[in-house]
């Protein structure tokens, strides 16, 4: 295939020149980066990253190729994707395709031959920017205006375009032999309920290794239709965009608090959050990678994370609102995680799913089966149990 021109536009007028990969077409979105060394088909297919054009700081991409066990989601989920150089040749025995095939397949345009240590130092000093990529809009001027024409992902509701419409169950745990070793199932006989704000597949195969029966309820499900159901426990997923706006989550989330226990993650932590009463704020630049150090308040033990997230909850309003932080980034010191001092509530800000560490935080999963038999939050102290037992310690 002959080199076909792309650019990058960014709202204050910055161009970014270099060489398609993927599809062609024109997309906009806030543009962000992502410090991870691998999982580069992790992150495409995360729902949390719609609305973004996703800047790799990695500098080779694509080496391993793709495959679908990997996959979060139906397909990827970015506007748009930046590397440095990619890999023209991919050595991975679980690969059934090359990366520029797979982002041509379904429609994402990708750019590489770009600088993208001058992106990130830029998006680090500025802030997250408004970007449009194409590879029909090569005119500079034109490209910038239709960047900051954007309206950004302040005050809109981007989890409509990811959230399911009808009700379904989730049978599917870990299928590939390289996944972390099946639990005991704690959980077995468990009924929880999965509000999908855009979840990714491997927080579902995980509540399934414990043993949990799970169905996925879409977003604006009522707490009375979820409590009709009698489940022994919530989990409100992750998901896209500025939580703020989700009205509709928070106020079932507001019908369900005291009457059922309720883990959090990512989106799911901040709506929560908004749910008693705390407040949430839009971060510079966000947290996007898999090594963001957290370190557990109670005991000072320090986990490795993978993070994708551009809002956070105030933790004094947390406060005010009952909640006591057991998690904190050491990176910036934003809140990590919470658990409820009343109600059986807790939440994390990070993906324990997500093998990072590789293992550090898998052990939230088998807390929350804690909390569904105890009927009371997890203390930190109580978390790290959880974490030590899950080592064999």
């Amino acid at each position: 295939m002959p080199n076909r021109p792309c650019k990058l536009a960014l709202e204050d007028g910055t161009i970014f020149t270099g060489e398609a990969f993927g599809a062609d077409g024109t997309h906009d979105g806030e543009v962000c980066f992502n410090t991870s060394m691998a999982g580069y088909q992790e992150i495409l297919t995360d729902p949390s990253y719609t609305g973004q054009i996703v800047t790799m700081t990695y500098p080779l991409i694509g080496n391993y190729g793709v495959n679908i066990e990997d996959m979060e989601s139906r397909g990827p989920q970015v506007e748009g994707f930046v590397i440095k150089e990619l890999a023209r040749r991919r050595s991975n025995f679980r690969a059934t395709a090359a990366l520029e095939d797979y982002l041509q397949q379904h429609g994402v345009v990708a750019i590489e031959g770009v600088d993208t240590r001058a992106i990130t130092r830029k998006l680090r000093i500025q802030g997250a920017l408004r970007g449009s990529i194409s590879t029909e809009i090569l005119d500079d001027a034109a490209l910038v205006a239709r960047a900051q024409a954007w309206p950004g992902l302040v005050g809109q509701d981007m989890v409509q375009r990811v959230a399911p419409e009808q009700i379904v169950q989730w049978n599917d745990g870990f299928e590939s032999p390289f996944a972390m070793p099946h639990r005991q199932g704690g959980g077995r006989g468990r009924h929880v309920l999965a509000i999908d704000c855009g979840i990714k597949r491997n927080i579902l195969r995980n509540l399934v290794e414990t043993g949990c029966k799970v169905t996925v309820v879409p977003p604006n499900t009522s707490a009375e239709a979820m409590l009709e159901q009698k489940p022994d426990g919530i989990f409100v997923s992750n998901g896209p965009g500025d939580p703020e706006p989700l009205d509709y989550a928070v106020g079932a989330l507001r019908g369900l608090l005291g009457k059922v226990p309720v883990f959090g993650i990512c989106l799911g932590h901040q709506l929560l959050s908004l749910a008693l009463g705390a407040k949430t704020y839009k971060l510079k630049f966000g947290h996007r990678g898999g090594n963001q150090p957290v370190m557990n308040l109670a005991t000072r033990r320090v986990e490795i994370t993978s993070q994708n997230h551009g809002f956070a909850v105030e933790t004094e309003s947390l406060r005010k609102a009952g909640g006591v932080p057991t998690h904190e980034n050491l990176n910036d010191r934003t809140l990590e995680g919470f658990m409820h001092r009343d109600m059986p509530i807790f939440s994390v800000q990070y993906h324990p799913e997500a093998s990072p560490g590789p293992h550090d935080a898998t052990y939230l999963f088998d807390c929350f089966i804690d909390m569904m038999n105890s009927g009371r939050a997890p203390t930190a102290e109580e978390m790290a149990a959880a974490q030590a037992r899950l080592e064999g310690k």
